[in-house]
């Protein structure tokens, strides 16, 4: 009994030390972006090792047994504007571009998560919706619903993706429902008439199927982009009584009905009014309709997210939009974004990080009249063949193309001027992303499992760490 327990020992310590070992010979590769020296997202030629010395550097420290949310994905909005100038490409130059951006090989990024307007949105060339009709004239059974604009350019561009990329999810978010539909009988604001809040719960369930068959699935729609917001064109005004009211005796109701499995997900509007989700989910009977709420940043800080996740922490939270105003600054945009999305969106609880709108042209083209979008800078710019790489490009691939579905944010603690966040992957990597927010380089430490690497990062600077 005496030596088999010694055997036992002798194995377990072996054991540890084989582990030890193996960690210590890990390998992280490094992805740098650093603005003011015009590095953009680089694989860095030397990799990182861990060891046992620490040298008393700052350290922050991973560790997975710590697990919170897991990740639908990071991307972008994927508008009638972008899809119009994608379309306009050459087959083989859109094919490349497309590639770089979707697929999922170690080649190129692998955006995970799109967002698409249902109907037009303000980086249209014109206000459209899916069922509109002569001035006077109403559809209450919406026996004229049609895609319309979409089969030239969206759909078409989205079959392009999902080739590229199947499991890629997509939601989708109304600016404005047909004018019919609104007290002001105008694009612009207004708010949707009583009597046709059945109309419009049909309507998301229509174009819901009518994009199935096109083999596209939605995987969440939110119910109104920016419901406090009725001065963009499209646009439409909806209160959160009004938006309780509508998923709870019609749109939740209406799913159910017809089997509709999309995410009905609340809000998708500025981090200054946490109430207005917090005031629907306290609703119990609209509440069992809804998977979660999406946010903005034009408003409010990203803290306040937490406010709705301590509310609510059986619901989930999504980020769903954040521009760049023309004509870019690499060095202000990335850090501010990377800080404030990629990391404070993802330690705030949202399963999914999204930049305002994929693709524009040099003239910031096409926008609607009367409140359209003049200076969206597009993550990428087109004219004709040749592409641009902008800002949001790099911030979401600094995430994107290796925080993927099924990936679980984890722990890592936050030091001053070093934010961060980490998370574990499907098949068990782990990605740890830093930003220097500070005026001066910062050399510090990675931690994971008693075992320590040794880097720094200049000023402005971030980084991707892989292992």
């Amino acid at each position: 009994m005496y030596v088999s327990k010694c055997k036992y020992l002798f194995f377990a310590c072996s054991l540890l030390v084989s582990l030890v070992s193996a960690q210590k010979n890990t390998q992280i590769e490094t992805w740098l972006t650093n603005p003011s020296a015009n590095v953009l997202f680089v694989k860095q030629p030397l990799s990182l090792s861990f060891s046992s010395k620490i040298n008393n550097q700052q350290v922050i420290i991973v560790d997975d047994k710590q697990t919170f949310q897991s990740m639908d994905g990071f991307g972008f909005s994927l508008t009638g504007g972008s899809a119009a100038n994608l379309i306009k490409m050459t087959p083989h130059a859109r094919a490349a571009i497309l590639r770089e951006l979707f697929a999922t090989d170690k080649n190129n990024i692998g955006i995970n998560y799109l967002r698409i307007s249902i109907g037009a949105s303000d980086l249209n060339e014109k206000v459209f919706s899916y069922d509109d009709l002569p001035a006077g004239e109403t559809d209450p059974d919406l026996k004229k619903f049609d895609l319309g604009p979409d089969k030239k350019d969206v759909i078409p561009i989205l079959k392009e993706i999902l080739k590229l990329n199947p499991s890629i999810k997509i939601m989708g978010s109304p600016w404005s429902p047909p004018v019919w539909m609104k007290n002001n009988k105008d694009t612009r604001g207004g708010n949707l008439l009583p009597e046709y809040y059945g109309s419009y719960a049909t309507y998301f369930i229509k174009y819901i199927h009518e994009m199935r068959r096109q083999g596209i699935r939605i995987d969440a729609v939110t119910v109104q982009n920016e419901p406090l917001h009725p001065g963009n064109n499209p646009s439409l005004q909806m209160l959160a009584p009004e938006q309780a009211l509508f998923v709870r005796d019609y749109l939740g109701p209406a799913f159910k009905k017809a089997g509709i499995t999309t995410k009905i997900i609340i809000y998708d509007h500025n981090a200054d009014r946490p109430d207005y989700p917090i005031q629907i989910l306290n609703d119990t009977a609209a509440r069992k309709f809804i998977d979660g709420s999406a946010f903005h940043l034009y408003g409010g800080k990203i803290v306040a997210l937490a406010d709705v996740h301590k509310a609510h922490p059986d619901k989930n939270l999504y980020f769903t939009e954040q521009w760049i105003g023309a004509p870019g600054n690499f060095a202000g945009d990335i850090p501010w974004h990377v800080e404030n999305l990629i990391i404070g969106a993802s330690r705030n609880w949202c399963k999914t990080v999204l930049e305002w709108n994929l693709a524009s042209d040099a003239q910031y083209q096409p926008h609607t009249d009367r409140g359209g979008c003049d200076k969206c800078l597009g993550a990428i710019t087109i004219d004709k063949d040749r592409v641009t790489r902008n800002p949001a490009y790099y911030i979401i691939a600094h995430a994107a193309k290796f925080v993927r579905i099924r990936s679980l944010r984890i722990q890592s603690n936050l030091l001053e001027g070093l934010p961060n966040v980490a998370f574990k992957t499907a098949s068990g990597k782990k990605v740890l992303i830093v930003l220097n927010s500070s005026k001066e380089g910062k050399a510090f430490a990675i931690q994971y499992k008693g075992s320590s690497a040794v880097t720094q990062l200049p000023a402005g600077a971030v980084a991707t760490y892989v292992w």
